[in-house]
């Protein structure tokens, strides 16, 4: 367990007092992924530094498992420190050492013979799938091939927690897609905990199990994955969620008049969104029947978190005011989120 209490950070610059984190307390499982989402200066990457203390909070407590960190001495932090793996958006590689070297070089001092280091370092090579890279140097590879050997020397003194800032902000959506899932195999194959800063919700769609969502230094709302993107409290877990889905279109549509939302009377247009993770039941064709409404579904966002669907569908329905009214309140029912976007309706 990693548990942060009250942990605040502050910073002089330019003769002010800067607050980059205020009195955040969190508690990250053990072996799962975890988020830390929030735009530039939100605080976000000096919290995930006051983790492994590479920025020692101003106030507050970090307790990694059963060890307060934020109480050792130099000598003991150094140590714990070997438990805690991390990952940057620059690599941050030696140029002029190879690809072995670059992942031998936390071993250094480990107190392994040459051949226990060679070992394992051709182990994290075939682990992150560079085995044929070893003895090239950084400026020969590709980005998402330098992120790789940051990631196997971070492994190097197997480390208990991973630490990913901005890992992927630098490389191209195919590549960020292959590094996503490099760490979600390491987290199922070595039962590492991973702790991923971003400010992009789909790595956090793609990989982890919880978010945390920061504004102003500040945690504003947290949770499981599922739960946050169908049902997101804070309007910047609303922006975040809204930035990987196509659903907010229909406002602009709408503002537009395009022939696909404009209405005649008697119908409107719906915005249903799953808000539980039980969604086996074929519900757009049972009020369709049931209620005797013809349902045009324009367009939808359903996509997979895990392995339940998550994301909606914009409808154009017609039909009695009554039927539409029932049908609603029984989507409402099965646990259906119903928006009510353009309204043309008669009552009759």
């Amino acid at each position: 367990m990693i548990l942060l209490e009250n942990v605040s950070k502050t910073f002089q610059a330019d003769g002010k007092v800067v607050e980059a984190v205020k009195n955040v307390n969190l508690s990250l499982r053990e072996g799962k992924i975890h988020g830390i989402i929030g735009f530039s200066g939100a605080g976000k990457s000096t919290l995930v530094r006051c983790i492994n203390l590479l920025e020692r909070p101003t106030e507050g407590k970090v307790i990694l498992g059963d060890v307060e960190i934020t109480a050792l001495d130099e000598k003991e932090l150094r140590e714990e420190r070997k438990k805690i793996g991390m990952i940057f958006q620059q690599f941050n590689l030696f140029a002029s050492r190879t690809v072995f070297q670059n992942i031998a070089y936390p071993l250094k001092n480990s107190g392994l013979s040459r051949n226990e280091v060679e070992n394992k370092v051709n182990y994290l090579l075939e682990l992150v799938e560079l085995k044929e890279k070893s003895g090239a140097y950084p400026s020969q590879l590709s980005g998402g091939q330098k992120q790789r050997v940051a990631i196997a020397r971070a492994l190097a003194n197997d480390p208990k927690i991973l630490l990913s800032d901005e890992a992927t902000s630098a490389l191209d959506p195919q590549t960020t897609k292959s590094i996503l899932k490099l760490l979600k195999q390491l987290n199922e194959k070595l039962g590492i905990t991973v702790i991923v800063i971003t400010h992009e919700m789909q790595v956090v769609k793609e990989i982890c199990d919880n978010v945390v969502v920061m504004e102003n230094g500040r945690v504003v709302e947290q949770g499981d994955v599922f739960s946050i993107f169908a049902n997101p409290v804070e309007k910047i877990t609303k922006d975040f969620v809204d930035s990987t889905s196509n659903l907010t279109k229909v406002h602009e549509l709408i503002n537009e008049n395009a022939e696909i939302v404009r209405l005649k009377e008697g119908e409107c247009i719906l915005k249903f969104t799953y808000l539980k993770r039980d969604a086996s039941e074929a519900l757009v064709s049972h009020i369709s029947r049931s209620f005797e409404l013809d349902v045009n579904i324009i367009f939808g966002n359903i996509e997979l978190i895990g392995s339940y669907p998550i994301g909606g569908l914009i409808s154009v329905v017609s039909g009695r005011e009554s039927s539409i009214n029932d049908a609603i309140n029984y989507l409402r029912e099965k646990n259906v989120g119903v928006e009510v976007i353009l309204d043309a309706r008669v009552s009759k």
